[in-house]
């Protein structure tokens, strides 16, 4: 399996490292905004192509799929071009930045035939499989999800410290991961949306602080709160709040109520819940299957995340 990755900034790299540990994977293109990183990259990693333009990479018969990671508001039409060039394609999350643009992603994806996965890593995450698989087996249900997602970003920087060259969101990028996982986890539709947001910030021009609330057709409920403003312990907590238990998720790792660890490390092949993905998103292509996070499997998150904005647009 050939690999081109776009996008070679902090995401991108965990990309390739979990990349490294799959069999039969070679990454044979990196195309990246400044071509000296992206030449070094390739060197790094063993690509014999590196460029700043996707398209070229497109062009290649040595690349069948790719990996996008570059600027939410590039996704949709990057990810459309891929299949559009025949190759199958990863694309992070968030999908795009416009309900219209999912829905046209998902209809050239049935077109193509191709596959087209998403970048949804808490599906992947073995803390949160941990919880799906006693879902799925009937042993939890879920009350309640209280989740905190919170960042000290008050200028347009990476997870690395460098500068960016686009404005990460809390509603599109971050609230994504929530919205799409309380879906996943109690297999229910979201049919009630909240949000209010807190004051733009001068320069970004983004909200800085966000809260929302979800309720599913079962009467499962959501809290998520997100900010830019925590000047603290920095990432995401998911309490999962059951009939059957208490259960914290911090990225890979899983903790009881009470804060005891839980061992989730024979839950699958790895702790890495990135390289996780990557491997779904390559073994569906080989196994000719449709992924678990696969364009159509999210779609109903970006149709929630298109409400709560349209929420946001009318109140002004």
């Amino acid at each position: 399996m050939r690999v081109a990755l776009a996008g070679a900034g902090a995401f991108g790299i965990k990309h390739l490292d979990g990349l490294a540990n799959i069999d039969d994977v070679q990454i044979t293109s990196i195309v990246s905004r400044r071509l000296d990183q992206a030449q070094e990259i390739a060197t790094k990693y063993g690509a014999p192509h590196a460029s700043t333009d996707l398209n070229d990479a497109l062009a290649r018969d040595d690349v069948d799929v790719v990996i996008l990671c570059t600027p939410t508001q590039m996704h949709a039409e990057q990810a459309i071009a891929a299949m559009r060039a025949g190759k199958h394609v990863q694309v992070e999350i968030p999908l795009c930045d416009r309900w219209e643009d999912a829905l046209e992603v998902e209809r050239v994806q049935k077109e193509t035939g191709l596959t087209c996965m998403v970048g949804h890593t808490r599906r992947f995450n073995p803390s949160h499989q941990w919880v799906h698989q006693r879902i799925v087996a009937g042993e939890l249900s879920i009350a309640q999800m209280d989740v905190q997602t919170y960042f000290f970003r008050r200028t347009n920087m990476n997870a690395l410290g460098q500068p960016r060259s686009w404005t990460d969101h809390l509603l599109w990028h971050h609230a994504a991961h929530t919205v799409d996982l309380f879906q996943y986890q109690t297999g229910e539709k979201v049919v009630i949306a909240n949000v209010v947001e807190g004051p733009k910030h001068p320069e970004l021009g983004i909200a800085m602080d966000m809260s929302i609330q979800l309720q599913t057709d079962g009467g499962k409920i959501c809290t998520l709160s997100l900010s830019f403003n925590n000047d603290g312990p920095l990432g995401s907590d998911f309490r999962y709040i059951c009939d059957n238990g208490t259960y914290v998720a911090r990225y890979d790792d899983l903790f009881k109520g009470n804060n005891e660890q839980i061992d989730v490390s024979k839950v699958a092949v790895s702790m890495n819940g990135i390289e996780l993905q990557d491997r779904e998103f390559i073994a569906a292509i080989r196994e000719g299957r449709e992924p678990n996070s696969s364009v159509s499997g999210v779609l109903d998150c970006y149709r929630v995340l298109g409400e709560l904005e349209e929420q946001l647009k009318a109140r002004g």
